[in-house]
């Protein structure tokens, strides 16, 4: 499969051939399937070997959902078990979101999707096996390979099989996720996406994924995160009317900046034209919008107050504990003594310039920042974020 022959129709039948099955459920995927390759061969401007991370992207996505169906066909009992209402980090990008997911993870009381498990979810991940299964060291060893690939990525975006894995990488089986955008330059895709796509369905699918991945590794309590649940937060609630939510807060000029360079560096291995200033401009409005709509949500009750917890960043990186405490207590939990203990050892043994410091500007990004400050003014004034020096 080359940059020149992608085809929805060929990625399904090489996942029919990979895995033996051929049922993909109901026809949710097919739409975003068919934009998402339209836009990858007419403006992604694919490199050799981005065609070839594209082609078995889309075959192992279908891969995983026909995986998943099939199981669930075999065990109908997992089928409405309760996903207990979660806790979903929504805030934007860079706001300090993988953090806390990782801290939360600590508890024991907490249950999150871990990147081995979400990679390779069939079968289910099992209680007496989690921390063993021979799928977490295939996994790290996969993932050793990226510094090669994308030296310094891991200073911008820690990863490990044993670390907790964003929501968009489920709905990706339903081909309505922002880890496409985020990977490879497709506007049209991401318009219809974040404009016009239905994401009812994507949310059904979520549910479906957390029920098989509970089904042997039960949850007492799911914690989640995705900046992409930002655009979809009535989809999201319409799903999970009990969730409770953390909105994370930081200067968009400073998210603009450095997801600008976070995201030129990951599209770098499958474009040779992906660069900061590309990508602030074809990334920066719809930033902003998910922002916007993360105001608009809270004026028309999409998100009640009372289920939503706002976290600075600024506040969260000077003392991550209190913020956690407050979470718990505004949530109306219990942070045991050793779940807080768990999360003081992980933070002291994971600084976050472990792997290096990711820097960056916004002068990097070619925008004007008078221009854009004001574009960020209502989503600032209402939720009182401060902005930061630019450098």
């Amino acid at each position: 499969m080359t940059a020149v022959d992608l085809d929805a129709g060929r990625a399904v039948e090489q996942a029919a051939e990979q895995t033996g099955l051929t049922d993909l459920g109901d026809d949710s995927w097919k739409e975003g399937l068919g934009q998402l390759v339209d836009a990858l061969g007419e403006e992604a401007a694919l490199n050799e070997l981005g065609a070839a991370l594209v082609g078995g992207e889309l075959v192992g996505y279908l891969a995983d959902r026909m995986r998943v169906l099939d199981y669930r066909k075999a065990h109908p009992e997992i089928a409405g078990v309760d996903v207990v209402p979660p806790i979903v980090i929504v805030g934007q990008g860079r706001t300090g979101t993988t953090n806390l997911h990782e801290l939360l993870a600590m508890d024991p009381a907490t249950r999150v999707p871990l990147t081995w498990e979400v990679d390779h979810p069939v079968p289910p991940p099992e209680t007496a096996t989690y921390d063993t299964d021979p799928r977490i060291a295939e996994v790290d060893e996969t993932l050793a390979g990226v510094d090669l690939v994308l030296p310094g990525f891991q200073q911008m975006h820690p990863m490990g099989a044993q670390l907790p894995q964003e929501c968009v990488r489920f709905t990706a089986s339903d081909f309505r996720s922002m880890i496409f955008p985020t990977q490879y330059r497709v506007p049209s895709y991401a318009t219809w996406l974040l404009h016009e796509a239905d994401m009812a369905p994507a949310y059904r699918w979520h549910r479906m994924f957390l029920e098989h991945l509970q089904s042997k590794h039960p949850a007492r309590r799911w914690v989640l995160k995705s900046p992409g649940h930002l655009w979809s937060l009535g989809a999201l609630l319409a799903e999970y009317p009990n969730a409770l939510l953390v909105q994370t807060h930081r200067d968009p000029l400073r998210i603009l900046a450095s997801l600008s360079s976070l995201v030129a560096r990951l599209r770098s291995l499958a474009s040779d034209e992906a660069s900061i200033p590309g990508v602030a401009a074809d990334f920066s409005e719809n930033i902003l919008d998910g922002l916007d709509r993360s105001v608009t949500a809270r004026e028309d009750g999409t998100v009640p107050a009372g289920r939503v917890v706002d976290v600075q960043f600024r506040g969260f990186m000077a003392d991550p504990f209190a913020t956690v405490h407050e979470i718990y207590e505004k949530l109306g939990l219990e942070l045991e003594p050793e779940a807080e203990q768990n999360m003081r050892d992980f933070f002291a043994a994971n600084p976050s310039d472990k792997h290096g410091t990711h820097t960056y500007t916004f002068a990097d990004t070619g925008l004007d920042e008078g221009v854009w400050r004001e574009r960020a003014r209502r989503y600032q004034e209402y939720f009182d974020v401060p902005s930061e020096p630019l450098g």
